[in-house]
């Protein structure tokens, strides 16, 4: 089999000098790899100029449903992809991760980019900023989508969830990709990248793939382009240091392999339950992908007080590991992902050997055509003094499990790896777990922290997750992808917007305080979603607060706090005298602005963002300011369900001296007219 690359709407084969590639587990020939003759210039070209407009011409929102329905369509299919996952050293457990994990990153930015991103073409960022005296000068930060592609360079050991987790956050924020795999496990991306083309479901072009080498690449990418790698330090390192990433001031973001660490807390003895649950998870994360993993432990940092009791526990695990065919069900650790990868862990664990002790190393013997390779377990009695093992990794199988006198020395042996994408801490003692974060954040991009309340669902030391931040300082490579909506941001430029309220309402689809506001003698509550407009305002009757309102609220509520209620005791306060229940102020703002007849409001959807400014005091007068500041569309869960949307009304309660006494907005859910 020949792999093909996906290029300009197209697949392509490559020509000449193709490269073999070889089932890890037997040696057996599984396809030919080469891009030789690839339009590579034309591909950035293509997505730039034809693929992009088309993407940013979406909204947030319209894209977020296309992935989910991507994300739904792989999942039908992911029983294709086991049997090449197999062929690349990968467990059935490795693979699940790798796939359905990768599947469901598609699923979580489909939600995080409907739920959380404005639904829009433009991203309107956090609040308005007052600038001048009078409001008609204020700032807004919007994100907008960069006009250039994101080239996603990935590692061998995560062929689809290195691709997946990448492609998800930059197709929410509206760039074309095009994704190069390593070639040693090119032909699982390839088979993914196929069912995603087939499918139909996102606009041609937006991801492409090279299948073999970069090439000239690098040469051509723009400042509007990004450039993320996902690997070795150092390989990394050229990348970042290539003369047209610096002159262009392309975006880079870098995920390196580090010397990860798990650190057991001296308020642990081997009778606890968090003793079994961190013996269990050092060894899962020395088997799981045979080691090949960027968050694996590679130090295990331990009390001296049981360090041979920990040793001991970890070797009998180790003892039990099955290793061989992935698609046995039974085994639980496959082979490296090429041979030569053999030859690369040898070398580094040889250096290792010569100031470490062997505490275990397995004895099985496998067939010289195979990547398969014994996990071994390497004792460091002083950390302090035996630099190496903070500096070399063995990119497989293999640990070191090292002592701490001190819970000052377990924090300093943590930040001797120069920086590392996860950290986990097992302890019951919350003041050490503060201790630890404080002392040792800076060196970790994530730490997990884990004991006998949360062991039973956590995810794992290695298990970078669509939610949170994966990345990590140092050389762990100084980037940071996924964190939910925060991984979305690389591909999109901060635009910090300044001139008039109306200026930038009209711009970001989303009222601003002080913008023009328009006026129907139609209620806004009897508009159906597509006929309400940004700025569309009612201005409501008024209502005098009489003391029995605040005695009736009180008797309601059972709110009988003194300064409602206390004439004495009011007096006294801040208040000077008795003032109205804030949640009476927002009933009664409520029954000013609600339409109580039926229509196209179907329900209240939330309240946000409320503000207390100014007492309304027995005797005010006030009355509401009602406006539609965004409107959201809103899918169907059941083809039964009336088309609908979400509307957000920035409301303010002013009193007789026109002082705004509060602020909020609401959320109603309309029914549209029409199901598009």
């Amino acid at each position: 089999m020949r792999l093909k690359s996906y290029a300009i709407g197209k697949w392509v084969q490559g020509t000449g000098n193709f490269q073999n590639l070889y089932n890890p587990v037997n040696g057996e020939k599984v396809a030919e790899i080469s891009s030789e003759g690839l339009d590579i210039k034309g591909m950035l070209e293509y997505a730039r100029e034809e693929v992009g407009p088309k993407l940013r011409d979406k909204t947030f929102h319209a894209r977020g449903r296309m992935l989910k329905k991507l994300a739904q369509h792989l999942m039908d299919r992911k029983k294709e992809f086991y049997p090449l996952s197999f062929q690349t050293g990968a467990t059935k457990i490795d693979s699940w991760v790798d796939i359905e994990g990768g599947i469901s990153t598609l699923f979580t930015y489909a939600s995080k980019g409907r739920r959380e991103i404005p639904d829009g073409k433009i991203w309107v960022e956090g609040n308005m900023e007052r600038l001048s005296a009078e409001g008609t000068f204020v700032g807004q930060h919007v994100l907008v989508p960069l006009q250039g592609v994101a080239v996603h360079i990935n590692a061998y050991n995560f062929p689809v969830w290195g691709m997946l987790e990448k492609f998800a956050p930059t197709f929410i924020a509206g760039m074309p990709a095009i994704i190069k795999p390593s070639p040693y496990s090119a032909f699982l991306a390839e088979k993914m990248v196929q069912a995603i083309v087939e499918s139909e479901i996102l606009p041609e072009g937006s991801l492409q793939l090279i299948c073999g080498e970069p090439y000239d690449l690098l040469d051509h990418l723009t400042s509007q382009d990004v450039l993320t790698f996902t690997g070795s330090a150092e390989t990394g390192k050229k990348l970042k240091s290539h003369p047209n990433i610096i002159n262009n001031t392309v975006r880079f973001n870098m995920e390196a392999d580090s010397i990860n660490c798990s650190v057991l807390g001296e308020d642990i003895t081997p009778e606890m339950d968090e003793f079994k649950y961190f013996v269990k998870e050092v060894a899962n994360e020395m088997t799981t992908k045979a080691g090949q993993k960027c968050t694996a432990i590679r130090r295990t940092i331990v009390p001296q007080k049981i360090m041979n009791e920990v040793t001991e526990a970890i070797k009998e695990r180790l003892a039990r590991v099955k290793i061989g065919n992935p698609a046995d069900a039974e085994t639980r650790m496959g082979s490296l992902a090429d041979k030569r990868y053999v030859e690369l862990v040898n070398e580094k664990l040889e250096l290792l050997k010569e100031s470490l002790e062997v505490a275990y190393e397995g004895k099985e013997e496998f067939d010289e055509n195979s990547a398969f390779v014994n996990p071994v377990l390497l004792k460091c009695d002083n950390p302090f003094e035996t630099e190496i093992v903070h500096d070399i990794e063995a990119f497989g199988p293999v640990n070191s499990v090292m002592p701490y006198n001190s819970f000052a020395d377990a924090i300093k042996i943590a930040k001797l790896g120069q920086g590392s994408l996860v950290a986990s801490l097992y302890t019951l003692d919350n003041d050490a777990a503060k201790k630890f974060v404080f002392e040792t954040g800076a060196y970790h991009g994530r730490i997990n922290i884990i004991n006998r309340y949360s062991a039973k669902e956590s995810t794992g030391h290695g298990s970078p997750l669509p939610h949170m931040s994966h990345g990590g300082p140092g050389r762990a490579g100084g980037g940071e992808e996924l964190g939910g909506i925060r991984g979305i941001l690389k591909y999109m430029q901060r635009v910090a917007l300044q001139g008039h309220p109306t200026n930038i309402t009209k711009i970001g689809e989303q009222y601003l305080p002080g913008a023009e506001q328009t006026h129907d003698k139609v209620h806004p509550f009897r508009k159906y979603f597509e006929e309400l407009e940004i700025g569309e305002t009612l201005i409501t009757h008024r209502r005098t607060v009489t003391e029995s309102d605040v005695i009736n609220f009180a008797g309601i509520s059972g709110d009988y706090f003194y300064a409602h209620m206390d004439d004495i005791a009011a007096k006294e306060s801040m208040f000077e005298r008795r003032v109205a229940h804030g949640y009476f102020v927002l009933s009664a703002a409520a029954g000013l602005f609600v339409h109580p007849a039926p229509g196209p409001v179907m329900a209240n959807y939330g309240l946000d963002n409320l503000r207390f400014i100014q007492p309304v005091y027995i005797g005010d007068t006030i009355y509401t300011k009602l406006t539609c500041k965004k409107k959201t569309y809103k899918e169907k869960r059941e083809e039964t369900d009336k088309p609908n949307g979400v509307v957000e009304w920035y409301v303010e309660v002013v009193n007789q001296e026109e002082d705004v006494v509060a602020v909020y907005t609401i959320l109603t859910l309309v029914e549209r007219k029409e199901d598009n």
